[in-house]
């Protein structure tokens, strides 16, 4: 009964649950151009200011496991209920915060609550359409999913240069609200399901792995990597947790996830690649904006708008691709992203500080087109041998996969772009001599080396550059990464009609 009225309110119930995925996906970009503002206001260094990224990704990485179970003890209406109300207080409490500390622990709940609002609106787009839709219903969750991390740099430069960077999730509220609303009115009150014996033992070697993992990403180039006493232990709890998670999950009666999943070529494929997709997505939103703004002066909001283009390309590819999944080979829609995405980045590696803002946007529109056409259709082929009864619990793993590359791709580019910055800087200084009569007759005035304003004119000057050359080499890694996912398409399987996922609507959840 509750199946049926579900899908007789397939469009109201679609906007409302693609209200929670734009507002949950938001927030994964939206601070990015506020940093600076936030950086000054709650008086953190550059080191700590990245937390604020991380910390909303980290703890959405460690809950998004818990969505398949606690929709079978809650209710799939009620966690979602739950989910929305908890996200919209810690996005309030977000805005109200002071210090840095307050803000990464309220941005932390912010990732504990919207945790399920991914896979949780996969699930139920999935189950209130036929199978032979899926390809479409895809579409529109993929554009939701995608719209907020595209949008978030060209609202958040808006909202910060307008009032004031706490907006940024202020603005949460009212689509929030909206969100609530739909799903208590339109999404039917399903029966709880008995839910099996929790994995307290995996799901804690789990939340080890990736707490300690991300620490050690956000705290190594702090801390000299491995010449720190922190860091080891941090790597050393790590592996023990990977380590008890996989024989624990191989060998348990019950493990925390349901080891059918694992048999599924297609899923594991299609996750391992969403992991290097949400590298490259997410890495590059957030480090476009600060190029922009520190590198090359664009204010706050010009940097959010510049980046905007992208998503134009976005839209584009996803209109186009949902038509095209099911009467087109997806490997091949996959090769065609990917092919995309390194046009885009090749682009990238060749910035440099004297271009004006036509190649930061002609490149992200081709980029828009490629992140475009892997977005939707490897969530299509992702599910599409993944039995209905295991669904939800599949996208929650998928979504965990794909914001573990997030988090991952954020810190080591990051990093990278910290250390060789460095190292460009020394290479660069070694370089120019002031005694030497040729450096000193090449100098500009501004950069005289006898005076101090000249000097520091002159050692900024070579940071600028240098940073400019450690953002090149990051986009010249995520090239190559690109390029390295190609074979992994030979992996995959065209599913059979007969291999389509089951229509039964009764999925997890």
């Amino acid at each position: 009964m509750s199946e049926a009225r579900d899908t007789a309110n397939r469009w109201p119930i679609t906007i409302s649950i693609m209200l929670a995925t734009v507002m949950n996906s938001l927030d994964t970009t939206i601070a990015n151009v506020a940093l600076p503002h936030i950086q000054g206001s709650v008086q953190a260094g550059p080191e700590q200011i990245g937390w604020v990224l991380t910390s909303y990704i980290v703890a959405a990485a460690i809950m998004t496991p818990l969505t398949g179970w606690l929709a079978m003890r809650l209710g799939r209406k009620r966690l979602f209920l739950v989910s929305i109300a908890g996200f919209v207080v810690a996005s309030m409490l977000c805005g109200l915060a002071t210090s840095l500390p307050e803000l990464v622990a309220f941005r932390l709940l912010q990732g504990v609550f919207g945790a399920s609002l991914i896979p949780l609106s996969q699930a139920v787009l999935l189950d209130i359409n036929p199978p032979e839709k899926h390809g479409q219903a895809m579409a529109i969750w993929g554009a939701g999913a995608i719209l907020g991390p595209i949008l978030g740099p060209a609202l958040g430069g808006y909202l910060t240069e307008d009032f004031s960077w706490r907006w940024c999730f202020y603005i949460n509220l009212p689509i929030g609200i909206l969100a609530f609303l739909g799903v208590f009115f339109f999404i039917a009150r399903d029966k709880l399901q008995a839910a099996r014996r929790f994995d307290f033992l995996g799901f804690g070697m789990l939340t080890l792995f990736i707490g300690a993992f991300q620490l050690v990403l956000d705290r190594g180039p702090g801390e000299d990597w491995f010449s720190s006493r922190e860091i080891w232990t941090e790597t050393i709890l790590a592996a023990v947790g990977l380590w008890v998670f996989v024989a624990h999950t191989i060998t348990a009666e019950h493990p925390f996830f349901d080891r059918r999943l694992l048999a599924d070529r297609n899923f594991v494929t299609a996750s391992v690649f969403g992991f290097f997709v949400g590298i490259l997505l997410f890495s590059t939103m957030a480090l476009l904006p600060p190029m922009m703004q520190t590198l090359m002066g664009y204010p706050v909001l010009a940097s959010g708008l510049a980046s905007m283009p992208r998503g134009i390309g976005s839209f584009v590819a996803m209109f186009a691709v949902g038509q095209l999944v099911g009467r087109v080979d997806t490997r091949l829609i996959l090769f065609t992203g990917l092919c995309l995405s390194c046009v885009a980045l090749w682009q990238m590696m060749h910035f440099d500080l004297s271009m004006g803002e036509t190649p930061i946007v002609v490149s992200g529109i081709v980029q828009g087109l490629g992140i475009g056409l892997l977005f939707v259709p490897l969530s299509t082929l992702a599910f599409a041998t993944v039995p209905a009864a295991i669904r939800a619990e599949g996208s929650a793993v998928y979504t965990l996969v794909r914001n573990l590359g997030s988090s991952v791709g954020i810190s080591v580019m990051q990093a990278l772009l910290v250390a060789n910055t460095q190292t460009v800087h020394a290479s660069l200084a070694a370089r120019i001599v002031p005694t030497d009569p040729v450096v000193r007759d090449g100098l500009p005035a501004m950069f005289n080396p006898d005076t101090l304003a000249g000097l520091l004119s002159l050692n900024g000057e070579i940071t600028r550059q240098a940073t400019m050359v450690a953002y090149i080499d990051d986009f010249r890694l995520m090239f190559i990464i690109t390029i390295a996912c190609m074979p992994m398409l030979l992996l995959m399987r065209r599913p059979r009609r007969a291999g389509a996922p089951d229509p039964a609507h009764a999925a997890v959840e």
